[in-house]
């Protein structure tokens, strides 16, 4: 269950940040779209893009469908379309920081179907993409550019096979395709960062999966290499491009996973930068400073969170009131102060929230049951967390807690 969940994260992950950013350079556009709407098009995605990583998710999904009606021979805008609309549906079902994505949680991001409304959309933007960067293909076939528009629309179509329809082997055919796209993109045009960053991810999600499932991998086509997919997307990171964002939110994923929480926590900032209005990476700036045990900086960065959160009038993603709370009374309990983390917590499990949170929040008041002296309320959170954790394949939770249930923290 754990390989599986971690397959299907390096699946989910790589969809979803390819999706999100892949405009890709303008190509060449076809005689019958007249230059400047060409152009007009290219900079509706790029301001589509940029408002989608400040949250602004209608208005994105309103420039990309611009972008369409001034370009509707190019494949890039219904495929960015169809990722807005399936981002705000994991947006709604919160989805939010890379604690969804490690692995370390259940893996089952989508708890409800889209909307039979949403799902049309969904499907009707990315046959277009696809039936679009195909007949490109066909007639370019040495051309990088056709090559990475084909796999930019399979990734995000295996993103949806393998999140929305639950159909994790049936999402391995549009991977591999997906993959080669990209892999021959990358040879046609050594220079081409954006397939560089897909190749680099698909080849470090493979590295991080056990020998057998590696073999497997291996078997249907994927190549694996943990330094040399990190390399590749460090590369597309380090150089202006279109996907130079994405590179950036990737490398949070990743070295979060690689425990390198102080380059994650460089690359956060950096973002913040770019992104003034995304209130959510300061959420996860907060979550990465946790897991370094930075409880200080942890707690600045949720308190600076919550302050915009309070003037925000944006919609909120599923649970997200109760994310922030829990990492405020994470950071609180780590400085030991007692009372404002209680309260925090509780405030956690008193709104809507994911269960593997509701665990998480347990197991803080554990700590804080052996902070006060009262060693059984505190093994009783522990056990309680343990028990929440292990239902949500949240490892790391439940071996803490199991852990805590012998040890008192201190």
């Amino acid at each position: 269950m754990v390989q599986t969940s971690l397959w299907r994260h390096a699946l989910v992950v790589i969809g979803l940040l390819i999706a999100a950013r892949s405009a890709g350079p303008a190509a060449q556009a076809p005689a019958a779209t007249a230059p400047d709407g060409a152009a007009t098009a290219a900079a509706l995605r790029a301001r589509g893009l940029d408002l989608g990583y400040n949250l602004d998710h209608e208005e994105a999904l309103a420039a990309f469908r611009a972008a369409i009606a001034a370009d509707p021979t190019h494949p890039a805008a219904y495929r960015l379309a169809a990722a807005t609309i399936w981002i705000e549906a994991l947006f709604r079902q919160g989805a939010v920081t890379a604690d969804d994505y490690l692995g370390q949680a259940r893996s089952d991001a989508m708890r409800k179907p889209l909307s039979p409304e949403l799902a049309a959309s969904f499907q009707a933007n990315i046959d277009r993409a696809l039936a679009l960067g195909e007949q490109r293909l066909r007639a370019h076939p040495d051309d990088p550019d056709a090559h990475f528009q084909v796999g930019a629309a399979y990734a995000f179509l295996t993103t949806y096979k393998t999140t929305v329809e639950g159909r994790l082997l049936g999402g391995l055919r549009t991977a591999r395709r997906a993959y080669n796209e990209h892999e021959r993109a990358l040879e046609l045009d050594s220079h081409r960062t954006d397939a560089a960053l897909t190749v680099g991810m698909y080849r470090y999600g493979v590295s991080t999966l056990s020998a057998p499932l590696r073999l497997l991998a291996g078997l249907a086509g994927f190549g694996g290499g943990r330094a040399r997919g990190l390399a590749l997307v460090e590369q597309a990171a380090a150089h202006p491009s279109d996907v130079q964002a994405n590179a950036l939110f990737t490398l949070i994923v990743i070295y979060n996973r690689e425990g390198r929480y102080e380059d994650a926590l460089r690359v956060i900032y950096r973002l913040q930068g770019l992104y003034p209005r995304n209130r959510l990476l300061s959420l996860e700036a907060a979550t990465t400073a946790l897991r370094a045990g930075r409880f200080d900086e942890a707690r600045s960065a949720v308190e600076a969170g919550l302050d915009k959160l309070a003037h925000d009038s944006r919609p909120r993603a599923f649970g997200e009131e109760a994310r922030w709370r829990y990492c405020h009374g994470a950071a609180l309990v780590g400085l030991h102060q007692i009372d404002g983390a209680e309260r925090e917590l509780r405030k956690t499990l008193e709104g809507e929230a994911a269960d593997w949170l509701r665990g998480r929040a347990h197991k803080e008041l554990g700590k804080l049951a052996d902070l006060t002296g009262d060693r059984p309320r505190a093994v009783a959170e522990y056990r309680l967390a343990t028990r929440l954790c292990e239902q949500q394949h949240d490892a790391i939770c439940s071996n803490e807690a199991s852990a805590l249930v012998k040890a008192r923290y201190r």
